[in-house]
């Protein structure tokens, strides 16, 4: 008889106007039809909830967690699974107010039922994850991102925007404030490590992304791979705000943006970043919250977690392993693990 596979949903109860909390019972139901038994945990306000109960479940050897709420919820719950040796299969039921990974593998958004079926169509892709390596009030952090790491005067919105505005209102929320922010623009002198060579110059922003998706615009990396183990690095050399208003133009219209002459756009493994101006730190957003200051090394963690995606959706050019090639490597994996319990049971 074939073993039961468990899965464990993490649900953040507040987030999309708390629409998880009403799903919650057919998202188990549809969890169960798949064949796995199927367990829920409410995330609360204690701090690293989620990340914790990820890696309980983790270690008590669940084979799926799902991260249901925002982006917010799916990075903590990431951190929760990224340190581990033996990690479990990720799925992820965006309710957040830009769900920005969730644009980048295609699961549907805003519907937490149709979120739970696309697991039915048991399409994954072995996702790279971002690490940083710096301070946080003080203290060193490692610290695992999936989607963005940002640095800027526009990047510290995310911080000037309320939680409550943010339920009430969405991205709109995020808009207007960074409309508001757009004349505050500064330059910032920095030095850039990178594979290629160092930079060393003004910008005004700076992200490091693993997918295309940054703020709900999709075109803002429009060749980036999930799983090829390169971060692009985005630097804008510019704080006159006209020629953002520009760039931002170029970014709608079809990513023309990575051809100016005020953008660096370079594709690197890993980086170094420190500013050169003593007098502000450099304040960095990781995913959406302040992540501590730069000085800050970032590693590109190649095929580190596989999640479920709608890989029907996904550009061709956005993943690099197929499908065979994600089986044969599945099927690896499960021969050195069958292989380890062998070797424990005959000791």
């Amino acid at each position: 008889m074939e073993e039961c596979k468990r899965a464990r949903l993490i649900y953040n109860p507040t987030s999309g106007q708390e629409i998880m909390k009403k799903n919650v019972a057919e998202v188990l139901d549809i969890l169960e039809g798949f064949g796995y038994e199927t367990s829920a945990f409410q995330t609360t306000p204690e701090k690293d909830s989620a990340k914790n109960e990820a890696r309980r479940a983790a270690l008590a050897g669940f084979d799926l967690v799902i991260a249901a709420g925002g982006d917010g919820t799916i990075n903590e719950v990431v951190n929760g699974i990224a340190p581990l040796e033996k990690r479990p299969k990720m799925a992820i039921i965006p309710t957040g107010t830009t769900n920005d990974y969730a644009r980048a593998l295609k699961v549907p958004r805003g519907n937490p039922v149709e979120a739970a079926k696309l697991i039915g169509k048991n399409q994954t892709i072995l996702m790279d994850i971002g690490l940083a390596k710096n301070h946080k009030k003080g203290v060193y952090q490692e610290h695992y991102f999936i989607n963005i790491a940002a640095a800027g005067t526009l990047t510290e919105l995310t911080y000037s925007v309320p939680s409550q505005l943010k339920t009430m209102f969405g991205y709109l929320a995020y808009v207007v404030k960074g409309a508001e922010l757009l004349p505050q623009v500064q330059f910032t002198p920095v030095l850039v490590e990178h594979d290629h060579g160092i930079f060393e110059g003004k910008i005004s922003m700076m992200f490091v992304a693993l997918t295309n998706s940054i703020g709900g615009f999709e075109q803002i990396v429009p060749d980036a791979k999930l799983d090829d183990g390169q971060f692009t690095l985005i630097m804008v050399k510019t704080d006159n705000l006209f020629e953002i208003l520009h760039l931002i133009r170029l970014v709608i219209d079809g990513g023309k943006h990575i051809e100016s002459d005020k953008i660096e756009y370079i594709k690197t493994k890993s980086l170094h970043v420190r500013s050169l101006d003593v007098q502000h730190p450099m304040l960095l957003n990781l995913d959406g919250e302040y992540g501590g200051d730069a000085p800050v090394e970032f590693f590109n963690l190649k095929n580190h977690i596989e999640f479920f995606a709608d890989t029907d959706e996904i550009a061709d050019h956005a993943i690099t392993i197929g499908t065979e090639e994600l089986n044969l490597e599945q099927m690896t994996r499960k021969f050195l693990e069958e292989s380890a319990r062998f070797d424990e049971a005959i000791k």
